[in-house]
């Protein structure tokens, strides 16, 4: 009776410790309570030896996977005979033995498609996978599979993991010769002479060939030629500046500066509007300087900046308290210098009564200000029109004190280059066109302060907007 089974397929559960083995029915010895299994695989993976037996105290489970010999099969030749001897499953499951009297047991499995065959350990290790999920216990049971969607599932995962699976596994793939026999050049070639016997792009002379490459800002479907100088003035200065995108902008003489800002002003465009705008738009930039929003955050409450703003009693000082304003309100430590005079500007007098809101530092004396380095210093000692004031003793000590202190220096609405700067900025911000600046102004930046296109218009200027999405832009010596 025993020899009945031999060669037939089985898989052994013998528990965590020693794994689930598969393999065919070498031999089968009652007495002893062994059974022996050839060409085994433990857990999926063929095993180094030859034959393993199995006592049947280890056993906790025995399934049959595929019957060979004396047991029913049926195909499409016709059925044959069927041993219905029991066979003696040590620790199984009762329903095992039912399984094993029964012929729907043995139709057509993974393992009988694929083992059919004596001696393929190929087929036979591919299908461990399958094995491997009968073998579960009676607790991991999966759920049964029926009709006819579940038997199409079943056949493409047969497809998927069948046959062909391991082969050419083994071989290592070989770059360095799959690399060699192709040409590249050739390839390209060929491309090349079918675009131009199809005519599919137009390549041009080398100089009308558009970039294979664009940039993030850079539009692909052809548009109308770009023009560069949108900007034209009566009375250009002796520079011309140009914007990241390539806009030219033209300098303006202090003379042409003027005349705009008394239209704008006007219209409507008021010393104070003007004066808060500056402010914004230099804050900004400020506050972009020392750091921006990886330095203005609240676990840095403890690292607020220090800024040092050197004023005088005129426009531009007035614009520079304005900007110390509102860094004041945006947590930076300001430092404002500004000497006791009898008269100053009502604009002065009003932005300061303002900036001592704020909590702002004020200091008429160089002797207050800092000994050490602050983080920057705003730079408003100059003006346009009375450059008397640099002879002026607090002037020149408010000069030095920037110049030895070894902080970077923003200079706010400066002077043309013919009227000099005491003090060599890192920076520079000009107001609506810049003017010709000198080399001891640094990198030259332009703010935007809301004056009207048609005012433009009124003083002769043809004019568009450099500025496109910001209000602050950097210009480049043209």
């Amino acid at each position: 009776m025993a020899a009945d089974w031999l060669g037939s397929l089985v898989s052994i559960n013998c528990g965590p410790t020693l794994g689930v083995y598969q393999g065919e029915v070498s031999s089968v010895d009652q007495s002893s309570q062994t059974i022996s299994l050839r060409q085994p695989f433990h857990n999926g993976v063929k095993c180094p030896v030859p034959e393993v037996t199995f006592s049947a105290i280890d056993i906790k489970e025995l399934k049959i996977l595929d019957i060979r010999n004396g047991n029913t099969r049926t195909s499409s030749s016709g059925t044959t005979k069927v041993s219905s001897a029991p066979v003696a499953v040590p620790k199984g499951d009762p329903r095992s033995v039912e399984k094993l009297n029964s012929p729907l047991h043995c139709s057509k499995s993974y393992g009988e498609r694929h083992l059919d065959i004596p001696g393929q350990p190929k087929g036979f290790r591919r299908r461990h996978n399958s094995w491997s999920s009968s073998s579960r216990g009676a607790n991991q049971a999966t759920p049964k599979k029926n009709g006819v969607k579940n038997g199409q599932m079943k056949h493409r995962d047969d497809e998927c993991f069948g046959d062909g699976v391991d082969d050419g596994l083994d071989t290592d793939f070989d770059f360095e010769g799959n690399l060699a026999l192709f040409d590249k050049a050739a390839v390209f070639s060929e491309i090349d002479i079918s675009e131009r016997r199809n005519g599919a792009r137009s390549r041009g002379t080398p100089q009308e060939q558009t970039p294979s490459r664009y940039r993030h800002d850079e539009n692909i479907l052809e548009a109308k030629p770009v023009v560069y100088r949108q900007i034209t003035v009566p009375q250009p200065g002796a520079k011309e500046y140009c914007t990241d995108s390539g806009l030219v902008v033209p300098s303006i003489s202090y003379e042409l500066h003027k005349r705009l800002l008394s239209v704008a002003e006007r219209h409507g465009l008021s010393l104070e509007r003007r004066l808060e705008m500056t402010g914004v738009c230099a804050s900004q930039m400020a506050l972009t300087l020392l750091g921006g929003p990886n330095r203005f955050t609240p676990k840095n409450l403890h690292q607020r900046p220090t800024v040092a703003l050197l004023c005088g009693p005129h426009v531009q000082g007035a614009q520079g308290i304005s900007c110390g304003r509102h860094l004041a309100n945006h947590e930076v430590e300001v430092i404002l210098f500004l000497p006791n005079f009898v008269k100053m500007l009502d604009s002065v007098t009003s932005e300061l009564t303002l900036f001592n809101k704020t909590g702002g530092k004020q200091v008429s004396s160089i002797k207050d200000l800092p000994d050490t380095p602050v983080d920057l210093i705003i730079n408003c000692l100059d003006c346009h029109e009375n450059t008397f004031l640099m002879d002026q003793p607090w002037y020149r000590a408010a000069a030095d004190w920037a110049n030895q202190n070894r902080a970077p220096v923003l200079s706010l609405d400066p002077p043309a280059s013919g009227q000099g700067q005491a003090v060599e900025a890192k920076w520079s911000l000009s107001l609506c066109l810049p003017l010709a600046l000198g080399e001891g102004a640094g990198r030259v930046y332009l703010c935007d302060i809301g004056i009207p296109l048609q005012v433009f218009q009124e003083v002769g200027m043809k004019y568009h907007s450099p500025f496109g999405c910001k209000f602050v832009i950097p210009l480049h010596s043209a």
